[in-house]
């Protein structure tokens, strides 16, 4: 986003950290797509894939589209549903009032004319939300300050249509631009911040927002919002200051399921510029103190907690104060640990790195964010321009999708849904991949460092196998290694690529692959 910190935080960052830039290659996708792609599509039988547990609060509205690919028509059942859940069986929707707090074992079934599978669910009714990383859309890095209702209804269509909400992809998420400003180039999304009764007014690009939220939810996925502490918004829109607990019930009452909380112009309070409440933290001129970091977060998450439904929290604010170690502490459920990657795309290796040394705060519901996955049609960052393909090589879109799933970190999307293509949905779409991020361990891997231009990335699964991915930084392939010593693992264990999902045979000892120049070679190890 266009905003004086994150700038900042971009010049710092390529001022300290050696640069991996793109392949001299051309930008044109087309030319850079590797000999093959590495996921085979979907199968006619059903296949159900989705994390095998879910986190909710007792007495709220419970809503879960059981991702399944195969072809359609499915019809589904599940055993074990509790009280007050039902399930459609031809949608696959799970709907209802969520039961009293336990945990709830569940056993699905997905059934159509060319088979049948079967997978098991547990609903944990408790207090702890995204018990797995959140998955799902965003539009910010595609549409910026053009974002309209029409597109985020399509944003829906399209998350079913293209297969992505088959593979677990389910929050629809509006990003920033969808209040009224006191001023913008777009004399349509300016206007009256609130109304007499203090409440915050949409632009007239979105006319509708419980209309919008009802739209989303018909489909089984789940919405989301965004907002700010501070008294503007990252674009200039209104923010939520002084009006915090107001927003927040308006938001629970259009039916939103996701918030995203961003910094922005809540440095200007924080550091004194807005004396209204003598009760904000306040650094003045000195040194940011951990308590101003926190407070807006703090009260903010304090609010969600108290509504009626629930409510995914996302820290937006860059990473500072080591916000990894406390953000769980005031009720969020994810937090980014660096600036925009939308800066940094020729950097992901950099960024991934740097987000995997808070690998011991990344446990289930609170989750490090590295910021959204943007491969295929993103808009430039740097003048929010109109979406274009991605100069990154194919190879690195792979990793790039690689190192999310290994770090578990929240897959989402922030590419143009309307101009998805075969490449694309392949990177995206890989479901032996994806169970790699939504394991319920909820480790962020580990990284081994191989030489200069290589490393591993190795993350414990609850089965007792070992996911690893073989990366290769360098404009030239490799060899990259694991050896059974540095997974402390011995005998023969079966090895298999998860990005082709074909076994690779029984090794003793150690694997090794031939690793393309800037990519990934993604394994499953284990007996």
């Amino acid at each position: 986003m266009k905003r004086n910190l994150i700038l900042y935080l971009s010049l710092f960052f390529l001022a300290v950290i050696p640069l991996t830039s793109f392949s001299s290659e051309k930008s044109d996708q087309k030319s850079n797509l590797p000999s093959e792609l590495y996921t085979p599509g979907p199968k006619p039988e059903p296949r159900i894939n989705g994390p095998l547990v879910y986190g909710c609060r007792p007495g709220h509205p419970f809503l879960y589209r059981i991702p399944c690919q195969g072809e359609r028509p499915i019809s589904f059942s599940v055993k074990g549903l509790p009280s007050g859940l039902k399930l459609d069986a031809s949608t696959g929707i799970i709907s209802g009032i969520v039961p009293a707090k336990g945990d709830y074992e569940l056993i699905i079934q997905a059934k159509n004319s060319k088979g049948k599978d079967i997978r098991k669910l547990k609903i944990v009714s408790g207090d702890k939300l995204a018990l797995t990383p959140p998955m799902g859309y965003n539009h910010w890095y595609a549409h910026y300050d053009r974002i309209t209702d029409q597109m985020m209804r399509e944003a829906a269509d399209v998350l079913i249509n293209s297969g992505m909400a088959d593979v677990g992809y389910q929050y629809v998420n509006i990003d920033d631009c969808w209040m009224n400003a006191p001023k913008n180039n777009d004399p349509k999304r300016v206007g009256p911040i609130r109304n007499a009764q203090g409440n915050i007014i949409p632009n007239s690009y979105f006319p509708d927002m419980k209309g919008l939220t009802d739209y989303i939810h018909a489909k089984g996925l789940k919405a989301g919002i965004y907002t700010s502490p501070g008294t503007l918004t990252c674009g200039g829109f209104a923010g939520a200051f002084k009006h915090e607990e107001q927003d927040a019930r308006q938001f629970a009452a259009w039916g939103f399921d996701f918030l995203k909380y961003d910094w922005c112009s809540y440095g200007h309070i924080a550091s004194g510029g807005s004396p209204e409440d003598k009760n904000i933290p306040t650094w003045g001129k000195g040194a940011p103190t951990l308590e101003g970091y926190q407070y807006p977060y703090k009260l903010m998450g304090d609010i969600l907690k108290k509504l009626d439904r629930d409510v995914v929290f996302n820290l937006c604010q860059y990473g500072m104060g080591d916000v990894w170690k406390w953000g769980g502490g005031v009720g969020g459920h994810c937090w980014r640990t660096s600036g925009d990657l939308g800066f940094e795309l020729d950097r992901i290796f950099d960024v991934a790195l740097k987000n995997s040394e808070h690998r011991e705060y990344s446990k289930p519901g609170e989750w490090n964010d590295p910021d959204y996955i943007q491969i295929g049609w993103i808009g430039n960052a740097n003048n929010m321009g109109i979406p274009e393909l991605t100069p990154m090589p194919a190879n690195m879109q792979y990793a790039y999708m690689s190192l999310w799933c290994l770090m578990a970190a929240p897959l989402i999307y922030s590419g143009d849904m309307s101009k998805l293509d075969e490449f694309t949905l392949n990177v995206l779409c890989n479901p032996e991949v994806i169970e790699v991020n939504q394991d319920p361990l909820g480790e962020c891997g580990l990284v081994i460092k191989k030489s200069d231009q290589t490393f591993l990335m190795v993350k414990n699964l609850v089965d007792g196998s070992k996911a690893v991915g073989l990366f290769n930084r360098g404009k030239s392939e490799a060899e990259v290694e694991v050896n059974w010593s540095e997974l402390e693992i011995s005998g023969k264990q079966t090895v298999r690529d998860l990005w082709r999902q074909k076994d690779l045979g029984k090794y003793q000892n150690k694997y090794a692959a031939q690793v393309p120049a800037q990519g990934v070679v993604m394994v499953k190890i284990g007996k």
